[in-house]
């Protein structure tokens, strides 16, 4: 499904937003994508998994990292497990920076977090 600036879809019981954007610099845009990610893991609260994927991007500023902090506090409200991947060199150093690494689980691709959301599964 598309959200606009999200493309979702499921994947092994977990919801995974890939962002489709290379470059998330402009407000209007980390609006729309901050709502957007709310959004799915409102839709996320089923499976209890939620995987936003950065494949596409390149660049971002800081004000789309506060969005995805906004993102995490919800999710730890709702219990949903939240994972990261395939964030990018440039990406990786804004969240380092900011001391988000250690704050968001980050996975290498897409397959390494849905085997690390169900490595934990029922037995966790």
């Amino acid at each position: 499904m598309d959200m606009g600036s999200l493309q979702i879809q499921e994947n092994d019981g977990v919801l995974v937003v890939n962002l489709a954007e290379s470059k998330i610099l402009d407000e209007a845009k980390i609006q729309k994508i901050g709502e957007e990610l709310l959004e799915a893991a409102q839709r996320a609260s089923t499976g209890k998994k939620l995987l936003v994927s950065f494949r596409g991007v390149g660049f971002m500023s800081s004000a789309m990292i506060g969005k995805l902090v906004l993102l995490h506090k919800k999710c730890k409200k709702d219990a949903i497990d939240l994972k990261l991947c395939e964030i990018s060199p440039n990406v990786a150093e804004v969240f380092k920076i900011m001391k988000l690494n250690k704050v968001f689980d980050i996975q290498k691709d897409e397959e390494k977090a849905i085997k690390a959301f169900n490595k934990k599964g029922w037995f966790g």
